[in-house]
C-alpha cells in the first residue's frame, strides 16, 4: 500500500516503484488518483507535480463519474448483453450438463445447471469473454509487432477493475481486460497498440502521443468511445 497526499479536496495515493519518472493515473469507476513515483523522490516534489496536473485530474474525474453504468446483471432470458459492441438478448437454458455459452444471430445462449446463481453465471460468462479476447488478441500483437518494432514476451487476459490494459516494460508482458470483448473490436486494437507503445515509451509524454499519432491516427476516437460506452456494474473496492 502507498501513502496518501491531499490536493485540496482530492486524495491521491502515492505508490513507490523502481521507476525513473512519475506516472499519474485517474482510475475508474469514480476517478481515484494514483501516482507511481521513484522510490527516493521526496513527497513534496510529488505533490508539486500533482498540483500542476490538478485541472486535468478534475476533468478526468468528471468524465468517469458521468459515464453510464450497466444495471446489475440477473442473467435472465431477454436481458441485454454486449459482444464486440453489438447488443444480444440473453437466452438462459437450464439443463443438467456442463455450463456453456453460445453466440447466435441475435442471442447469447447461456446454458447452466438448474438453480445456478448470479455469481456463478457471471463467472461462466466472464470465462467466455476471456476466451474471446484470447482468440483475437494474439493476431493483433502479431500484426503490430513489426510495425512498432517491439516484441511482446507474454500476453495475459484477465478481469481488471481499474484499467483496460497494462504492461510491464521490463518483462515485456501485456495484460488486457476481459471487458474489452464487450466493446467494438477497434477498441481492443487501440488498447493493444496503446500497451505495445508503452513498451517503447512507459509514460504518457509527448513521445508516447507522437508514436500513437504516427501508428494509429484514430486512437483518440477509440479512447473517447471507451470512455463513453457503458461500463460494468460493480461494487468497486479499492
Amino acid at each position: 500500500m502507498g501513502v496518501h497526499i491531499q490536493l485540496g479536496d482530492i486524495s491521491a495515493e502515492v505508490v513507490r516503484k523502481d521507476i525513473k519518472h512519475l506516472h499519474l493515473n485517474v482510475l475508474p469507476p469514480m476517478g481515484k488518483v494514483r501516482i507511481s513515483a521513484p522510490r527516493q523522490m521526496q513527497l513534496n516534489t510529488i505533490r508539486v507535480f500533482a498540483i500542476s496536473r490538478l485541472a486535468w485530474i478534475k476533468t478526468e474525474q468528471r468524465k468517469m463519474q458521468a459515464q453510464p453504468r450497466e444495471t446489475p446483471r440477473l442473467f435472465l432470458t431477454r436481458e441485454s448483453h454486449y459482444v464486440w459492441g453489438k447488443r444480444y438478448l440473453l437466452k438462459r437454458v437450464e439443463q443438467d450438463a456442463a455450463p456453456s455459452v453460445e453466440l447466435g444471430h441475435n442471442q447469447l445462449v447461456l446454458r447452466v445447471r438448474p438453480g445456478t446463481d448470479e455469481v456463478r453465471c457471471q463467472e461462466i460468462l466472464d470465462g467466455w469473454y476471456r476466451e474471446q479476447i484470447r482468440q483475437v488478441a494474439p493476431a493483433l500483437v502479431h500484426k503490430w509487432s513489426p510495425a512498432l518494432a517491439v516484441e511482446v514476451a507474454r500476453l495475459f487476459v484477465q478481469r481488471m477493475k481499474t484499467q483496460w490494459g497494462s504492461c510491464n516494460p521490463v518483462a515485456r508482458n501485456i495484460r488486457l481486460n476481459t471487458e474489452l470483448a464487450k466493446k467494438p473490436p477497434e477498441c481492443l486494437e487501440y488498447i493493444v497498440v496503446h500497451e505495445m507503445v508503452h513498451l517503447l515509451e512507459p509514460s504518457h509524454n509527448q513521445r508516447f502521443t507522437d508514436l500513437m499519432d504516427l501508428h494509429l491516427p484514430p486512437w483518440r476516437h477509440w479512447r473517447k468511445a471507451l470512455n463513453e460506452l457503458p461500463v460494468r456494474h460493480e461494487d468497486w473496492a479499492y
